[in-house]
């Protein structure tokens, strides 16, 4: 039988027990849904209303290489993207993209991609809104939106992509617009084309040629990938000039009357933008290799003529290096003197 002093015992130890797992459910509790390893903790205000204005710099002065000017011209796609907490990626250097950034990449191809991003809104609650801006109809241009961030909620990501081009786009991963404890006034950001790793294209017009296995996302640069076709290969340049620019600014009316973005935006201005600081890149003449001599003509007991010529594969342009001479001459011993 026991003694009233064990039943004492007893109950202390189930108090005590019940006290340490309620402080871990407590721990764990507010451990989910807050921002992983090292990152701060937004304790701004509640909510927080952006512009976001794309524009675009791809012009045949910055970039002369394979500049598209028909069927289709250089334009861009209509611009995607959502306000998200850490536990959300868009898109990630480095790493592989999903179905519905590929389908988007490739063919400006949104519904797959929204269906993921509101999949990762209804399961993680990673997701607080989605919003969009219309396409631009040329290289250089301006598209802009607004959108709504919040404290749990503060990264933005977005993706536009280059029309024409096999798998290439623009875009920003996961910008914390909030900076401790307050919401950041503006942001601007210089961009640079990006591949998907989900093609192999070469250039602008390039067929389709799937990348097998599937390749990470990988920045686009004057000299990688390394292959004279590539559209963007400067190897004179030390970097590309930025294709594209995005600029954030934090907006002051309340936000409870923020309404979501309507995707027909053509009011707010698609225009075309012409720029006066827009960088000229040089584009050294590219020629082809040699042809074979060609046979050696003239008079018996004299010395004869052959020739052997090249063509102009790019023609240079923004004070690059002229093309050399396209013929070649030399002496040589007649074949059929005459």
């Amino acid at each position: 039988m026991e003694t009233s002093e064990s039943k004492v015992m007893e109950n202390v130890s189930f108090s005590l027990g019940r006290a340490l797992w309620a402080f871990l459910l407590a721990v764990l509790g507010s451990a989910t849904g807050q921002p992983l390893g090292g990152e701060s903790v937004c304790t701004a205000r509640p909510l927080a209303r952006y512009s976001i204005t794309f524009t675009g710099k791809w012009s045949q002065t910055a970039f002369p290489k394979q500049y598209p000017l028909f069927r289709p011209p250089a334009q861009w796609s209509s611009l995607l993207g959502a306000a998200h907490s850490s536990d959300y990626s868009m898109w990630r250097k480095n790493e592989y993209v999903s179905n519905g950034l590929r389908e988007f990449a490739e063919r400006g191809e949104a519904w797959a991609l929204m269906k993921e991003i509101e999949a990762a809104g209804e399961k993680l609650q990673s997701v607080h809104a989605v919003f969009s801006a219309p396409a631009v109809p040329s290289g250089t241009g301006q598209t802009s939106t607004e959108l709504e961030v919040h404290p749990r909620h503060s990264l933005v990501s977005f993706v536009v992509r280059i029309v024409p081009s096999p798998d290439w786009f623009v875009g920003v991963d996961s910008l914390d617009l909030c900076e401790g404890g307050r919401w950041k006034e503006q942001v601007v950001l210089d961009l640079y084309p990006h591949d998907a790793g989900t093609d192999s294209g070469f250039t602008f017009s390039s067929p389709n040629f799937a990348t097998i296995p599937q390749d990470t996302v990988t920045e686009i640069t004057s000299s990688s990938p390394s292959h004279p076709a590539n559209s963007f290969y400067y190897p004179r340049l030390k970097s590309l000039p930025p294709i594209a620019k995005v600029t954030f600014v934090r907006l002051r009316q309340s936000p409870r009357a923020f309404a979501p973005p309507s995707l027909d935006l053509a009011s707010r201005g698609n225009e075309i933008v012409d720029s006066l600081s827009v960088p000229e890149t040089p584009l050294d003449c590219e020629v082809s290799l040699w042809s074979s001599w060609g046979l050696c003509g003239g008079s018996c007991g004299k010395l004869g003529a052959k020739s052997r010529t090249r063509y102009v594969r790019v023609q240079p342009a923004n004070n690059g290096t002229p093309c050399p001479e396209l013929e070649e001459k030399a002496e040589c011993t007649p074949d059929n003197c005459v």
